[in-house]
């Protein structure tokens, strides 16, 4: 017989060639997008942000009964003269500057001897700021009664960090966290000529309270009456000033704040 030499193993499967190519076009273009939306959303919470007016933040910076501590992540406001037992953490609406609270919040800090600590959310947006609250009562030691509290999509974000607080406080807002079968005091004002958080929608959003919430509307003020920031598209126009508001909403603070610490 003749010896034959053995044949060679046939060659493994391969994929094709283009089909490789294919998955890796399909995952860069995945890629792709994703870090365009990233981008897409970092450059949009920066555009269009509503600034503070000067003149009741020149108010608030020179008011000698009230210190201001300015940190990377939070302005801090506390009475000059008082070491607060109360505190109430604020967020900030959507694209709203911090600092465009502080004239609203004055009176709690002076008057009620209350520490304010304004958060600054990640891409001034309160969604995504994941912080807990944690972080921000830090800022303040010593205050043995915190409230969580926000304006518009601020007080969405609250609701969410209630249960970590002894009380919440709404500026034209209303929870999408159901918070009915809590014993959390709740404070929420709204304004008769909000075109954005409009007293119906927040009365819609009553269930989602407890039963014993205390709701308030301010006559004559829109959405942004809550802040200084100015006008703000798709609001009503507000029909009381500045320095009605400003007593109102102070009053409403002051009177709730006794209440937590009584």
């Amino acid at each position: 017989m003749t010896d034959r030499a053995p044949r060679p193993a046939p060659a493994p499967d391969r994929p094709p060639r283009k089909a490789g190519r294919i998955v890796w076009w399909i995952l860069g273009s995945i890629g792709a997008l994703l870090v365009l939306g990233v981008i897409g959303i970092v450059v949009w919470s920066q555009v269009g942000v509503m600034m503070a007016e000067p003149g009741p933040l020149a108010e608030v910076r020179n008011d000698p009964a009230i210190t201001i501590t300015d940190t990377s992540g939070a302005i801090v406001l506390t009475p000059s003269d008082a070491e607060p037992d109360t505190g109430l953490v604020f967020i900030p609406g959507a694209k709203v500057d911090p600092w465009a609270y502080a004239n609203n919040l004055a009176g709690l800090v002076a008057d009620g001897e209350v520490a304010v600590v304004i958060t600054k959310p990640w891409l001034n947006l309160a969604f995504f700021d994941l912080r807990p609250l944690g972080a921000f009562t830090d800022l303040v030691p010593g205050v043995d009664t915190w409230a969580v509290g926000g304006h518009s999509l601020g007080g969405v974000r609250a609701c969410q960090l209630a249960d970590d607080a002894d009380a919440l406080v709404l500026f034209a807002s209303y929870c999408a966290t159901d918070l009915s079968s809590s014993d959390l005091p709740v404070l929420s004002i709204a304004g008769t000529e909000d075109g954005l958080s409009t007293p119906e929608k927040i009365d819609d959003a009553r269930p989602l309270l407890p039963a014993d919430a205390q709701l308030e509307v301010i006559e004559g003020a829109s959405h942004a009456s809550f802040g200084d920031y100015g006008p703000q598209p798709g609001d009503g126009t507000p029909t009381i000033t500045d320095e009605q508001m400003d007593a109102e909403l102070t009053a409403l603070l002051l009177a709730f704040a006794d209440e937590l610490a009584g």
